[in-house]
């Protein structure tokens, strides 16, 4: 058995090399290597952290801001037809054309002839409807055009009227708002409706985004025979932004990119996908009155003189009200207001009833023919 006697080191010649890891200081301290790196690292974690932090919070504001647009707060409806004006109504659910959302609304049957009073309940058909569209914010009612007014003006012309509530205003069916594109599919839910009950004849009236969207559904269908736009909004990205930079002074860049870029997480649609470019260019062989207002905070008027310049039927027209306010123009002129629409609706129905006379000539010419 061998044994290794292990010789003690004098105390007087230090530590080995090998078992002194770091050189004395003077004083007799050793320098603080360790610590001096921990606190590098605990300082860039520090900075990492709170970027990180800043970066959450400002994702989660811009995502705040996409949901509120995405699910604005709208009212509830507070009263209905016959309650308000004294009209006899019925209620309407049915899915949107796309089938992904359910639309909720009022018909109102036409009063029996044009004398009839406006309070008088009706039983008798009428093949001229109109389908009012509501704007962004506001549900059927949307108290400041104001609809029941212009539903019972419309009823005593002996028009019927669809009033119905798109999904990001309804309370039973709430859907979020896509700036037109699942809208659009939800008024060409209530146009075939529309149809279903006899319509020959189909005017959508439309308010702001209501107008916007009408302008998309008219892109979708020739059932439309004539459109009445008032203030009328395309969602884009510049102009949600600008919308929301009225109530929120927020720079251009990152928000604009960053809520468009949010929305979709909320809405399952790309405003990217609203056809903007394609109605600025479109002439739509149908008349349309474009109304606008000259102080629009929401939406400027150039954008409805240029639809308006590229109309080419000769009835369709603009009116361009000096002051105007976005959605006010009933407001500031009422009677003026009244009488422009009644007209341009006359006239409308003057011209449909000659192309539906012409048309009847013609099959019975060809029959005749043959």
């Amino acid at each position: 058995m061998n044994t290794t006697i292990m010789t003690p080191m004098p105390l007087e010649t230090g530590f080995p090399q090998s078992l002194q890891p770091y050189p004395l200081l003077e004083g007799g301290l050793q320098k603080q290597r360790p610590k001096a790196k921990t606190r590098k690292h605990f300082f860039i974690a520090l900075v990492a952290s709170f970027t990180a932090l800043c970066l959450l919070l400002v994702l989660v504001f811009y995502g705040y801001i996409a949901w509120m647009l995405t699910y604005p707060y709208v009212a509830p409806l507070t009263s209905n037809p016959k309650a308000a004006v004294g009209l006899d109504y019925e209620d309407i659910m049915l899915p949107s054309v796309s089938g992904k959302t359910t639309v909720s609304g009022w018909y109102v049957p036409a009063a029996d002839n044009d004398s009839d009073a406006v309070l008088a309940s009706s039983t008798q058909s009428s093949e001229r409807t109109v389908i009012f569209s509501h704007g962004y914010g506001a549900n059927r009612e949307e108290s400041w055009v104001p609809m029941y007014d212009l539903t019972k003006l419309l009823h005593g012309l002996h028009y019927n009227v669809v009033l119905f509530d798109y999904g990001y205003a309804s309370q039973k069916h709430k859907a979020p708002a896509t700036g037109g594109i699942e809208e659009s599919q939800q008024l060409l839910a209530m146009i075939n409706f529309a149809k279903s009950r006899g319509a020959q004849e189909i005017v959508v009236w439309g308010f702001s985004m209501g107008a916007g969207t009408a302008l998309q559904a008219a892109l979708q269908t020739n059932d439309i025979d004539a459109m009445i736009l008032d203030s009328t909004f395309l969602a884009s990205s510049d102009t949600m932004f600008h919308n929301v930079t009225q109530i929120l002074p927020l720079p251009k860049f990152p928000s604009m990119p960053l809520i468009e870029t949010l929305l979709p997480i909320w809405s399952g649609a790309n405003l990217k996908q609203v056809p903007v470019n394609q109605i600025l260019a479109k002439s739509f062989n149908i008349p349309l009155y474009i109304m606008h207002g000259t102080n629009d905070a929401k939406a400027p008027y150039q954008l409805a003189e240029q639809i308006a310049a590229g109309q080419s039927n000769p009835l369709s027209r603009s009116w361009i009200v000096p002051n105007g306010q976005h959605e006010m123009l009933f407001r500031a002129s009422p009677t003026e207001y009244i009488q422009r629409a009644a007209l341009f609706l006359g006239q409308v129905d003057q011209q449909f009833q000659a192309q539906a006379d012409a048309e009847s000539n013609s099959s019975v010419e060809s029959s005749q023919t043959l």
